[in-house]
């Protein structure tokens, strides 16, 4: 798939989609307490996404090479679940979980993707930081994405920050371009290496999404087929913007 550059006006449509995605995972995040289960958070999305007059973007897509399509609104993904996790009535949060509400809206035909990963209820500290540093490299990251710069300049600017703190670095997934589908060129990777990639131009719209996990890199696919988790069982978090470049830099379109 070539990359799409977008119009003006889609970007515009784009925008509002954007800030309306930011408005329902705020409210659902409120949600997240001891005790809910991860379908009704599910719930809670797609009510709200109904409501505004849209549509849930992850609801029946199918990725390519996924053997069903996605059952539910919201991917919700618990402590060592990664990415994808699906919604189920008797998954129950509990004190000291971390969850990860990553939402798909489509407004006016158009795609936007939000991620954020959050506590529930009190949670250590050594957790909160992994929340915190993870929350920052996307901020890093987006700082990367600079009109002239490339798809590395954002993997290495993320990686550089992550390195420090000695965690593991999510390598089978990735950030990815966004708009007239969930998942358009360019592939995004959070580790890479300066001047080699895809060249960030004025009018891409793209989602970067660091998944950041406590201990190693390493991920398996659970055999629902959707659901990463950590191979060593340790925690990871979650964040993700859609983000347009445009002249004068990166701009967060998933924003109240």
């Amino acid at each position: 798939m070539a990359i799409i550059i977008k119009t003006p006006q889609e970007i515009e449509v784009l925008r509002e989609g954007g800030r309306r995605l930011a408005a329902v995972l705020q409210k659902v995040a409120a949600h997240v307490e001891p005790g809910i289960s991860t379908k009704e958070l599910d719930r809670v999305a797609e009510k709200l996404i109904r409501e505004g007059g849209d549509e849930p973007a992850f609801l029946n897509y199918q990725p390519s090479g996924a053997p069903y399509p996605y059952p539910a609104s919201l991917c919700v993904s618990v402590n060592s679940e990664v990415v994808h996790g699906i919604p189920h009535d008797n998954r129950i949060l509990k004190e000291g979980d971390i969850v990860s509400l990553d939402l798909g809206l489509k407004h006016k035909g158009l795609f936007t993707d939000h991620a954020i990963t959050v506590p529930v209820g009190k949670i250590p500290k050594n957790v909160q930081e992994l929340l915190d540093i993870t929350k920052k490299s996307l901020e890093i990251g987006i700082d990367a994405a600079q009109p002239g710069a490339r798809t590395g300049d954002v993997g290495y600017a993320i990686e550089k920050y992550i390195r420090k703190y000695k965690y593991g670095i999510v390598r089978e997934l990735a950030g990815h371009g966004v708009g007239k589908e969930i998942h358009e060129d360019p592939f995004i990777p959070n580790f890479g290496k300066p001047g080699v990639g895809a060249l960030l131009k004025p009018g891409m719209v793209v989602a970067i999404e660091p998944m950041i996990n406590e201990g190693r890199a390493a991920v398996i696919l659970t055999p629902d087929e959707y659901t990463f988790k950590t191979a060593d069982g340790k925690r990871s978090a979650h964040f993700e913007h859609t983000v347009v470049i445009t002249e004068n830099g990166p701009e967060i379109l998933t924003k109240i």
